[in-house]
């Protein structure tokens, strides 16, 4: 039978029937209030409202009624000359984002969760592109649950981007990882008076809860976009933050990824993309049962 611990001055090596209620009633989270009494507003997306994709811009999504959303996943464009980017500056890149982020907080239910998937970019300089959306996300009202690194170095090519040749002259890193940013609105948990299905199995929530994640990229002449990611990202995510049943949303969903990892685990989606031909590409995967 473990024993109960709570957190020490000097660490704690036991961590089952864990107390943290010492650590988080520090000086150093005394600023963070969490409401205790939380109202979970949900409403219904109708039938033939679902599993649907919309040619337009996500920064308004009036097709889908408020608190109806039960987990975003989305890769938003790097605005980094890619074919469907706009060239944007970077304050007008990240307006975007807000806006976009802004849509999304009001079409979740409470304690719906957010999944952003982003990389930083450049060199000189570098742009941590994962820190300035935290920042918005915080800024508009979501609750940060943590991070995933995805490390992608098992499809990584050979790259001369290393900068000064073993020298400490100008030394360059390579990135091979991007990062999973998690968050939720106005809750930690769902709604427990709910009675859904969970359709996690024991080692994969063993394994996906850990911080780190390894498994390939996919290539993109070969699915048809210039940058999607391999469904195994969403497929993790959705198992692990929603029920089945769940509605699931991408504003930027490009080749549909997202809709077809949905889709494979018994979920609805919805999703929107202003490129008409990604929208023919997702709809094309899908329909196809093309699960790249």
């Amino acid at each position: 039978m473990p024993r109960n611990t709570e957190t020490t001055s000097f660490g704690s090596v036991v961590r089952e029937s864990h107390s943290s209620k010492k650590f988080y009633s520090s000086k150093l989270f005394k600023d963070f209030q969490i409401p205790k009494t939380v109202k979970f507003n949900e409403n219904k997306i109708k039938g033939d409202d679902l599993n649907k994709l919309y040619c337009k811009s996500s920064e308004v999504m009036d097709e889908i009624p408020d608190d109806s959303i039960h987990l975003m996943i989305t890769s938003p464009p790097y605005n980094v000359g890619k074919e469907y980017d706009e060239d944007l500056s970077l304050d007008e890149y990240l307006e975007l984002l807000t806006r976009v982020f802004s849509q999304t907080y009001k079409k979740l239910v409470t304690g719906g969760r957010a999944c952003i998937n982003i990389a930083n970019i450049g060199r000189k300089p570098y742009l941590p592109l994962h820190a300035m959306v935290i920042e918005i996300m915080l800024d508009l009202g979501y609750l940060m649950r943590g991070e995933i690194i995805w490390d992608k170095s098992a499809s990584a090519g050979g790259s001369c981007a290393w900068g000064s040749w073993m020298s400490a002259s100008n030394p360059v890193l390579r990135d091979f990882h991007e990062y999973i940013l998690i968050f939720s609105k106005d809750s930690y948990s769902k709604n427990k008076k709910q009675e859904k299905k969970d359709t996690i199995g024991h080692d994969e929530f063993i394994q996906w809860t850990k911080s780190i994640w390894t498994f390939p990229a996919v290539n993109a002449k070969k699915i048809g976009h210039p940058a999607p990611f391999p469904i195994e990202l969403p497929h993790r995510l959705i198992n692990l933050y929603s029920y089945e049943g769940d509605v699931v949303l991408d504003p930027f969903c490009g080749s549909g990824s997202t809709c077809i990892a949905a889709a494979q685990n018994n979920r609805s989606y919805v999703g929107y993309d202003i490129k008409r031909e990604y929208i023919e590409l997702a709809q094309k995967r899908i329909s196809n049962q093309k699960f790249i």
